[in-house]
């Protein structure tokens, strides 16, 4: 849990910056698509500055997946927007209202009631066609961010974030699933293609949702598609369980963490706030 939290605390200061670096990219020169659109956030020190922040943070998942249920995790990682919440608040002068400092408040006991209940990670693989389903969810990933660049308003950033969110979803079980990290062994394993896949085209349609339309609706969304889905298929095919007689417990942890990381969803673009790219 102490590796999921950092996860947490990487992610959310990287989505400041993220989302500061997507914003100023677009102003600059509005041509070109979603891919264009990346390539120009590449140039923004504070993207670089988040993927690195990223990249520490995706160490610190793979560390917390291989300890504590996917639930857990997962949790912990839609969290992160408690995160983004106090960071946004401390360096960019955004202001937080009593209802979501309040939500901050329950993301935090939401988690320690995980923390408490949740047990070690589950010793199953899975069924046989489970990798290849990962794949087919990655795909499925790209096809679902083709579909909501072609749409507008509320309904393109709903499914760009849930489309993300199912990518980094892809990614949680598809590391439960790797058993070997020999090149080898790698290149014959479908579950490295869906991580491949599921994270790069998550990191695409996230860029994307965070550049334009309802960056709240879809960091809703986001966190709806990286918990539910695979927490379900960990305790479903990975045997991912509780301690003994407190399922109820991480049970209602779990639904606390998420509905207060859905409260704080705003902070997805907490960096759009009047004043806030130039004080970064």
């Amino acid at each position: 849990m102490v590796c999921a939290l950092g996860a947490a605390v990487c992610f959310g200061t990287a989505t400041v910056l993220q989302a500061v670096a997507a914003r100023a990219a677009s102003a600059k020169e509005s041509g070109g698509g979603d891919a264009a659109l990346l390539l120009r956030a590449l140039r923004q020190w504070r993207y670089l500055a988040g993927l690195a922040l990223d990249g520490l943070g995706f160490l610190l998942q793979i560390a917390a997946l291989r300890s504590v249920p996917i639930y857990a995790v997962g949790a912990a990682l839609a969290a992160s927007l408690a995160v983004t919440a106090v960071v946004a608040a401390r360096l960019l002068g955004v202001r937080l209202n009593g209802l979501e400092w309040g939500a901050v408040g329950v993301v935090c006991a939401g988690l320690a009631l995980l923390g408490l209940a949740s047990g070690a990670e589950g010793d199953r693989s899975g069924p046989d066609w489970l990798p290849y389903a990962l794949v087919a969810g990655a795909v499925g990933v790209l096809l679902l961010g083709g579909i909501g660049g072609r749409l507008s308003g509320r309904a393109r950033a709903l499914l760009l974030g849930l489309g993300a969110g199912c990518g980094f979803g892809v990614v949680e079980v598809a590391v439960r699933l790797i058993d070997s990290l020999r090149p080898g062994d790698l290149l014959t394993d479908p579950a490295a293609y869906a991580l491949l896949l599921g994270g790069g085209g998550a990191f695409l349609l996230l860029t994307s949702a965070l550049q334009r339309g309802s960056v709240t609706t879809a960091t809703a969304g986001l966190v709806i598609g990286e918990t539910i889905g695979p927490a379900a298929v960990g305790v479903v095919w990975l045997g991912d369980r509780t301690r003994e007689g407190m399922a109820g417990v991480a049970a209602l942890g779990f639904a606390v963490a998420v509905a207060g990381a859905l409260l704080l969803a705003r902070f997805g673009e907490a960096p759009a706030q009047e004043g806030a790219a130039e004080r970064v």
